[in-house]
């Protein structure tokens, strides 16, 4: 057999994964008793699993989820957290993402509000969509990058094509006008075509009190509160156990 011409031609067209696979069947008397359709088939799966990876791999390095390994399957639900496990499993879906609708993580401080979040978002990756993770005063602080050097529309223009936007601790501190204006821009472009994930520690409620027009919080109420999931943690801080998420 001559494997290594076949090698470089797979290699050639990419085929890496089938590649490797090839090369381990051929080391697996099991595997070589097997008949060709079910030999192919077990090539193939390699194949699409190596470029899966490859894909998982990159938009979770495009996310930049501040919890790069948080997952859904990884939660846990003692009572006092009051989280409920049909709702994740509903999230988990990722119909939500689907419908371009918006999901909003409340609670106090070490509730893990961040880990559900990078945990949907790490979903969201997984079924083929895009993320990006922002904590929001960073976000704020690009956004005042972007005016100043000229890049403010090149910057809008990738929020708006994530499928999943991540904004982590917003109104942690009240927005002033120039804050609030910035965030209804990107809440503007996503409306209705993109999802976005919020996680806050004060409940809806107070929103509108934290934003400093008056009218402009009213929109930014609205395309966020609208059509949205809603999860609102209990319980005290987790981070006296690191190993709960």
């Amino acid at each position: 057999m001559l494997t290594e011409p076949t090698m470089e031609k797979l290699r050639a067209m990419r085929l890496d994964g089938l590649a490797q696979a090839w090369l381990d069947q051929q080391a697996d008397a099991g595997v070589q008793a097997l008949g060709f359709d079910e030999r192919l088939g077990l090539l193939v799966d390699a194949e699409w699993l190596y470029r899966e990876n490859k894909r998982l791999a990159r938009a979770l390095k495009e996310a930049k989820l501040r919890l790069s390994q948080a997952c859904v399957e990884d939660l846990d639900y003692p009572a006092q957290r009051q989280l409920d496990r049909a709702v994740i499993r509903q999230l988990a879906s990722c119909q939500w993402v689907a419908e371009h609708q918006q999901v909003l993580v409340t609670g106090p401080t070490g509730v893990g509000k961040t880990y559900v979040a990078c945990a949907l978002a790490q979903q969201a990756c997984r079924r083929g969509y895009r993320a990006l993770y922002r904590r929001a005063s960073r976000l704020f602080e690009e956004i005042k990058l972007a005016h100043a050097d000229g890049t403010h529309p090149k910057l809008l223009a990738r929020y708006a094509r994530m499928d999943v936007l991540v904004l982590d601790d917003l109104l942690l501190r009240p927005l002033d006008e120039d804050q609030a204006h910035d965030l209804l821009e990107i809440l503007e472009d996503r409306y209705g075509t993109r999802s976005t994930l919020v996680t806050s520690q004060r409940p809806p409620t107070q929103w509108h009190e934290a934003i400093a027009d008056p009218t402009v919080a009213d929109s930014i109420c609205d395309r966020l509160l609208h059509n949205a999931h809603r999860i609102a943690l209990k319980g005290t801080s987790r981070r006296k156990n690191p190993k709960k998420s």
